[in-house]
Formats: structure tokens, sequence, C-alpha cells
């Protein structure tokens, strides 16, 4: 398994998709950037609130950027015939599809994981200078946040995986990105400071969701005709 991930690493580039991660990260550091120096003085006033919101920006960015992977690596190669040149070597089909969900199942966890602890350590450098939070740091504080992202990239390593099956019930990268956008807006979408993810057995249910869509999206992948 692990040989057939290094192999779709090398075959799509694998160099180029952490360029988009840095890329996307970088977006986000100054995008908060500017709104800090911009608001400093009717900024985020505490520092729950503030690892929240980027939370929730760095979750949004990465379960698309998910489904994006989804598109170029399983339904590209269905729309393009590819696939059924990967077919014809001597490996159980649902093992090789299987390697690329477990791929980007787990980039998506780990780039959730890193970019919060990254973008996050970023800003309590900027406000151990600036002090424009009016909330103190502590340890708790730091322990709770990070308790919290770990078990929404859990849930989000699952939640990603939905949109293959809107993808593959007619080929479809377009379907495939919108699902994972409508999905992620849905369930982080707020409402006088209320959301869904914020409810953590919901997204870990819509994780389960996205594990058990992914097998029903394979399971017959052994008497397909995709020719």
């Amino acid at each position: 398994m692990l040989n057939l991930m290094k192999l779709e690493l090398k075959k799509h580039n694998f160099k180029g998709i952490m360029r988009g991660v840095i890329i996307a990260n970088i977006s986000i550091t100054l995008f908060f950037a500017m709104i800090y120096y911009i608001e400093k003085d009717n900024f985020i006033p505490d520092y729950n609130e503030l690892f929240l919101i980027i939370d929730t920006f760095v979750r949004i960015t990465f379960v698309i950027f998910a489904a994006v992977l989804i598109a170029k690596l399983i339904i590209d190669e269905y729309k393009n015939k590819t696939i059924s040149v990967l077919f014809t070597y001597p490996i159980n089909r649902k093992k090789l599809i299987f390697s690329k969900l477990i791929m980007i199942s787990g980039f998506t966890f780990f780039t959730i994981l890193l970019s919060n602890i990254i973008i996050s350590t970023i800003f309590i450098i900027l406000e151990s200078y600036n002090h424009y939070i009016s909330d103190v740091m502590t340890t708790d504080l730091v322990v709770n946040h990070f308790s919290r992202i770990a078990l929404q990239a859990l849930a989000a390593s699952g939640i990603c995986l939905i949109p293959l099956y809107f993808g593959m019930k007619k080929k479809s990268v377009p379907a495939t990105i919108v699902s994972s956008i409508i999905i992620i807006s849905v369930l982080n979408s707020n409402n006088g400071g209320f959301s869904l993810s914020s409810i953590i057995i919901i997204p870990l249910a819509l994780c389960a969701i996205g594990v058990g869509v992914a097998y029903v999206s394979i399971r017959n992948i052994e008497n397909e005709d995709v020719l």
C-alpha cells in the first residue's frame, strides 16, 4: 500500500501539490495579517475566537483542496480513460483506489493540523509584540485548542471523501468540487456565532458517512468496465 502511494505521489507531482499547500497557507496568513493590522482596534477580542476562525478557514480550504485531489487522482482518470491502463496492472483494483483515498484522507488530516499549528503560532508571536487582543494566553487554552483541531482534522479527513460519491456518479470533476464546496459551506456557515461544525458529533458523524461513501463508491469496482 505504501509503495502504491509513493507511485501516486511521483505520478501526480507531489512537489506541485506541496506548492499548492504552501500558497494556501501564505494566502490565509496574509488575509488574517491584513485584518489584524487594519482592524487592530476592533480585532477579535480573545484567542479562542481567533483560533476558531483560523481553524474554520483552514478546514474549508483543505477540504476543497482534497476534492481537487479526488478529481485529479480518480475522477479525471476515469473521465480520460487513463484508469484503464492502471487497472491492467496485476494489483487488486480496490487496493489501487483505496491507496489513493488513504493518501488524500491522510493528506487532509496532516495539512489541516500542521496549517493550524503554523498559522496560530505566527499570530501568537505577532500578538506577543502588539497586544491587540485583550485576552491572556494560557496553557489550558493552547491544549484545548490543539485537542479541538485534532478532532476537527480527523473529522475533515473523512468528510473530504463524501464528494467522491457525486464525482463517481457521472465521472464529473465539477460535481466533485462543487459538492465539496456545498458540504463544507453548510457545515461551517455561521449563524449568530453558531455553526454545525461547533457540535463535534456532527463532523464526526459526517466523517463516518464519508468513509461509508468511499466504500460504496468502490465496492463494485472489480466488475466495472471503464472502457
